[in-house]
């Protein structure tokens, strides 16, 4: 069972191809990268499979219960979320916290587990002791680590990443490459990330799936090589 499925699938911009007969899979269990030079439509193919964009053509299956026969979960992070001024009320410990709360419950009581999950989540993006910082006072680089604190917490079946180790150090991106080989192997996730470190995560990943340019075309298409 794939949590992903994505079969032929083809984008336009105008009638102009950006995606052409593009077919990938992601399982449970498994940690997946996706690469490609700059203007290789990344981006794109991730809103498509989500359905943020239409495709032109093609077919994408996104599974309807997990691998123990439950409700899908899916977390998204596009690339650089710093859309959070100076003016957001939150704290850090606060928005994280959120991501714990069942959709329609957010002033149910969380649970020690719930303050264990949170805790776990800012440290393993480095931000546990700023955890009391108002959210718009940090840099765009923290927010973006915030931001995947509260996925964490969340803690969803398939989690898709755009980009997610901007701003990061090399130490910073090990460890974060290492809780998501964890998060794959022990506990069963799903995991699609879009970035250019293909060569810093080669221990740590399953699988490489890499945008290419289609040769002797005029316009950006692409396809998918393993």
């Amino acid at each position: 069972m794939s949590y992903i499925e994505v079969e032929d699938l083809s984008f336009y911009y105008d009638n102009e191809p950006v995606l052409e007969n593009v077919s990938y899979h992601v399982d449970p269990g498994e940690f997946v990268i996706l690469t490609g030079e700059n203007g290789a439509a990344k981006s794109t193919l991730i809103k498509a499979t989500l359905g943020l964009l239409k495709p032109s053509s093609g077919k994408v299956t996104i599974a309807k219960k997990n691998a123990q026969g439950q409700k899908l979960s899916i977390g998204y992070i596009p690339q650089q979320v710093s859309s959070f001024n100076a003016g957001f009320p939150s704290t850090v410990l606060e928005l994280v916290e959120s991501g714990r709360y069942p959709q329609g419950k957010w002033f149910k009581k969380l649970s020690e587990r719930d303050h264990e999950h949170v805790k776990k989540a800012l440290e393993s993006v480095d931000m546990w002791n700023m955890r009391h910082k108002k959210v718009g006072e940090l840099s765009g680089g923290q927010k973006q680590r915030i931001s995947l604190a509260r996925l964490f917490a969340k803690d969803p079946d398939l989690l898709i990443l755009d980009e997610p180790t901007t701003g990061m150090d090399e130490k910073s991106r090990n460890d974060f490459y290492e809780l998501l080989r964890h998060s794959a192997h022990a506990h069963g996730k799903s995991i699609l990330m879009i970035t250019h470190d293909h060569e810093d995560t080669q221990k740590y990943i399953d699988r490489h799936i890499r945008l290419v340019r289609k040769e002797n075309s005029k316009w950006r298409c692409f396809h998918m090589s393993s």
